[in-house]
């Protein structure tokens, strides 16, 4: 399955396994790609819907990830 947002790559790897840190990255990418505010949060309330895995699966799906 193709990300939302296939263009943004995100590196994960060096984070820690920090939840905070992982969707930091990601809604920074998101926000410098110049994706609107609304979507943003609609990516940060579904990260924290659910676990961890959850939040890596969320971040797959919206974008490339390394």
């Amino acid at each position: 399955m193709e990300p939302n947002y296939p263009d943004i790559n995100v590196q994960l790897s060096g984070s820690d396994g920090n939840s905070f840190m992982i969707m930091g990255k990601v809604s920074g990418a998101l926000r410098r790609a110049g994706v609107a505010k609304d979507a943003i949060d609609q990516f940060c309330n579904e990260c924290m819907s659910g676990d961890y895995d959850h939040l890596i699966r969320t971040c797959m799906a919206w974008v490339s990830v390394s």
